[in-house]
């Protein structure tokens, strides 16, 4: 099963990166175990570096990008900030948080793109990665609503207008209070899971496809081959759906980030 091994792979984290005929073993540095993951983010992260800041040198000497690929980055770059956060957060604030939604935007992206290699793998199918993110996101979200409203003005702002009387509001207003910071809890853990989940099953049903060739590989020759051929086209056919998914997930997570930071800045 040694296949279906290389498949899977793709959505389980190691301590080495198995290339054919020679496996590389990661060292620990300083007492701390390097993974093929962290591996994984740091090239991910470089390769954003290495694309961003030649187009970022060039349009703040007012040059226009050259090439199809530089303005295919610049329409995605455009595309997020009118379509994304301005609608989500409002033209007037929006700009503040580009940064971060860009940078959101290509690190997912690029780690969606690296499982899609062969003997690579995709670091999102992780779930500590993929907390990490929405933890970032959290983090953002807290902050943008602390910063503009104060800490009680946050709170506040979580709660909705309730005709009530003094005494009924005073108990209402921590149990609503209490309700709508876990909802905002969960929204965030909710981001996480459906990036996990989405990553992690697209590798896993391209696994049990590739399987069917294994597990048909003693058997007639005939048999074999009915199998190999539906099978190599429908791996094909899924990889092309992964990337796709690539993104489309990288979309999602950034588009949802942007509305949770809206929703707060720009409360009820």
């Amino acid at each position: 099963m040694a296949l279906v091994d290389l498949i899977t792979e793709h959505v389980t984290d190691s301590t080495e990166f198995v290339l054919p005929f020679v496996e590389i073993h990661l060292p620990r540095i300083f007492g701390f175990q390097l993974t093929r993951y962290m591996v994984l983010e740091v090239l991910a992260g470089g390769l954003i570096c290495a694309t961003f800041i030649p187009l970022a040198r060039r349009l703040s000497r007012n040059e226009l990008p050259k090439g199809r690929f530089a303005n295919m980055c610049e329409a995605v770059l455009l595309f997020l900030r009118d379509e994304v956060a301005r609608s989500a957060i409002g033209r007037h604030e929006a700009d503040r948080y580009l940064p971060f939604l860009w940078t959101l935007f290509f690190f997912v992206l690029f780690c969606n793109l690296l499982g899609i290699l062969p003997w690579m793998g995709s670091p999102t199918g992780a779930l500590t990665v993929t907390l990490a993110l929405a933890a970032m996101t959290f983090l953002v979200v807290v902050g943008s609503g602390v910063a503009k409203f104060g800490p009680w003005g946050f709170c506040k702002s979580l709660l909705p207008p309730m005709e009530a009387g003094r005494i009924l509001g005073a108990i209402l207003a921590p149990m609503i209070l209490g309700i709508e910071l876990l909802g905002l809890l969960i929204r965030h853990l909710v981001l996480a899971v459906r990036l996990l989940a989405n990553m992690f099953a697209g590798h896993l049903v391209l696994g049990v496809i590739v399987s069917f060739i294994v597990c048909t590989a003693p058997t007639a020759l005939a048999l074999w081959l009915g199998v190999t051929v539906p099978s190599v086209l429908g791996a094909a056919a899924l990889t092309m759906l992964e990337l796709f998914v690539a993104f489309l997930q990288a979309y999602i997570f950034v588009f949802l980030s942007a509305l949770f930071i809206g929703m707060v800045v720009h409360p009820h």
